[in-house]
């Protein structure tokens, strides 16, 4: 297998010294501006953060290195019924903007679980932050390990120090930048993980004689497959599988996951976060 050459490791450099550079502006910003930070500053922006980059945070917050490699290696082996995500994405946005988002502002909420305690009780709240942050611990592992183990495999630098320096970095600019810092770094991630897709797809597709004769393939080994409407649970994919299965799936994740939450709650207003 080869090995990363220079261009490679200053691209990753870069990636990692800009997302610490980001924390230490936001924090030496708040420290010489004579304006008292509070916790609202801290975890919302202030509630005055711009919607493109907002936009941008939410689109990649949840784009982790199992997504990345895992889809395309899904729509690689099952076809392309995968694409019927998009739709139920697009399902879960409206229903996102048109109900969670604006009840959100109404009540005037900073996380989910204020909305718990508020409908509930208080223990019901606790119960569920603190389901929550088991799950996050349990997806953490697994995200940071993916892109570690990759590192691992095409640079040679060791499992255990690939896991420590992804991590030590997003540390670094969350407890120093607060959500502005993690918004920004959002986007510069964003900008690079996009620029590789693209780079991939070209690259790929060149080398395999153009977008035609990659599709040509697909279609003789019977991954080109957008239109099954069976009914039948033993299908890996169908389109009611998906639209209902996925919509259910992702409004758990955009509509009332503490992590999408925050980032909609840093906006300027409801119309705004509603985009």
């Amino acid at each position: 297998m080869s090995r990363l050459a220079a261009p490679d490791y200053a691209v990753f450099g870069c990636l990692l010294g800009s997302s610490a550079v980001i924390g230490i502006y936001y924090a030496l910003k708040e420290y010489i501006s004579p304006r008292i930070e509070d916790t609202e500053d801290f975890m919302l922006g202030g509630r005055k953060v711009h919607i493109v980059p907002v936009a941008m945070s939410i689109t990649v917050s949840f784009m982790s290195a199992i997504t990345v490699l895992g889809t395309p290696a899904e729509v690689y082996g099952n076809g392309t019924m995968y694409w019927w995500f998009v739709v139920s994405l697009l399902i879960v946005a409206i229903i996102t903007s048109e109900i969670f988002i604006p009840t959100f502002y109404r009540v005037g909420l900073s996380s989910t679980y204020e909305y718990l305690e508020k409908r509930f009780n208080r223990r019901v709240r606790l119960l569920a932050t603190v389901m929550f942050i088991i799950e996050t611990m349990l997806y953490m592992g697994l995200v940071i390990y993916a892109p570690s183990l990759a590192l691992n495999q095409v640079t040679g630098l060791g499992l255990w120090m690939s896991i420590i320096s992804t991590g030590v970095v997003c540390i670094f600019y969350t407890c120093l930048g607060g959500i502005k810092a993690v918004i920004w770094t959002d986007v510069i991630q964003g900008c690079v993980m996009v620029g590789g897709f693209l780079a991939l797809a070209i690259k790929g597709s060149a080398d395999l004689g153009g977008y035609s004769e990659v599709w040509r393939i697909c279609e003789e080994n019977g991954r080109v497959d957008f239109w099954r409407f069976d009914t039948d649970p033993r299908y890996r994919h169908t389109v009611w599988s998906i639209l209902i299965g996925g919509t259910f799936f992702w409004l758990h994740i955009y509509a009332v996951n503490q992590a999408q939450v925050q980032r909609y709650l840093c906006c300027k207003s409801v119309n705004h976060a509603k985009g």
